[in-house]
């Protein structure tokens, strides 16, 4: 193991360290909630892509 830390040492940090990651995502979820408004977010950038879409349509046929 790295710098002679034992398998012990080196496992008991690694599950603390995933824990405590998981743990700061879970709070910012609950916290800020980013995936409140998902669903808005993908209509307008739906309703976007099309006007895009027939923006270039009307540009390349005239």
């Amino acid at each position: 193991m790295p710098a002679g830390v034992s398998w012990g040492q080196y496992l008991k940090f690694i599950s603390c360290a995933l824990c405590t990651m998981l743990a700061g995502a879970q709070i910012v979820h609950m916290y800020y909630k980013p995936l409140e408004d998902l669903d808005k977010y993908i209509e307008k950038e739906m309703k976007d892509a099309q006007v895009r879409k027939s923006f270039n349509k009307d540009k390349i046929v005239s």
